[in-house]
């Protein structure tokens, strides 16, 4: 075993990693011999866009924003990044360069897998090349309800099903994001995303308190708005 002084800060990254969940202490530490650290501050990138790939980025503290900009420099946010979480992956099984862009939304530490030596080390423990498809998998089914929505979802009905995703059962919303990267997300402007939320709090359904906390008044006809062509 490699002895080091980040090692134990290393391995408290890999150890809420999903994907090496099913690993021993032991082989984790495997994973820990091919990781380095770097810190970020907010609003500084990972990644750009176009830069070369091969390597797998495990968020241990902070947050993310993961998006792409389109030729006229619209910004389209893909996902948030959250600790024990990963990105970076199809740059693993691919030649090509990065096609997202990374950037710290706050301080943030991030672990970086080195591709060839965890590739490696995926032959040798197939449960975590399992669990990176698995993944991927999601990540996929994600994708594709996401463009559905924005190309068969009316834009009320994209901001009901957002909010109902975030709640994730609760009345009470705090966004994770800001409300321009939310509507970004969601392939509106901002000013329309706040002309919505103001509509949708007129009509008893939501309440808007402060710039990210939202309640949900009306589940039931926040329900039927998300069903809405």
């Amino acid at each position: 075993m490699r002895h080091c002084s980040h090692c134990e800060d290393y391995f408290a990254c890999v150890d809420k990693v999903p994907i090496f969940s099913n690993l021993t202490d032991e082989e984790k530490m495997e994973i820990v011999e091919i990781a380095t650290s770097r810190s970020y501050e907010k609003g500084e990138f990972i990644y750009r866009s176009g830069e070369e790939g091969g390597t797998l980025f495990v968020l241990h503290t902070g947050k993310v924003k993961i998006f792409r900009l389109n030729p006229n420099g619209k910004e389209q946010v893909l996902r948030l990044i959250n600790p024990g979480e990963f990105m970076g992956e199809l740059s693993l099984f691919s030649s090509l360069p990065l096609t997202d862009n990374a950037v710290a939304l706050e301080p943030t530490t991030m672990c970086m897998l080195q591709g060839t030596r965890l590739k490696e080390l995926m032959a040798k423990y197939p449960s975590i090349a399992f669990k990176v498809l698995d993944e991927l998998s999601r990540r996929l089914e994600r994708a594709e309800n996401q463009i559905e929505n924005l190309t068969l979802s009316s834009v009320t009905s994209r901001i009901a099903n957002a909010l109902i995703e975030l709640s994730k059962g609760s009345r009470e919303i705090v966004l994770p994001m800001t409300k321009g990267d939310f509507a970004s997300h969601l392939g509106i402007t901002q000013e329309t995303l706040s002309r919505k939320l103001a509509a949708l709090q007129d009509e008893g359904i939501i309440q808007l308190k402060g710039h990210r906390k939202i309640i949900i008044k009306d589940i039931e006809k926040l329900n039927q708005l998300s069903l809405q062509e």
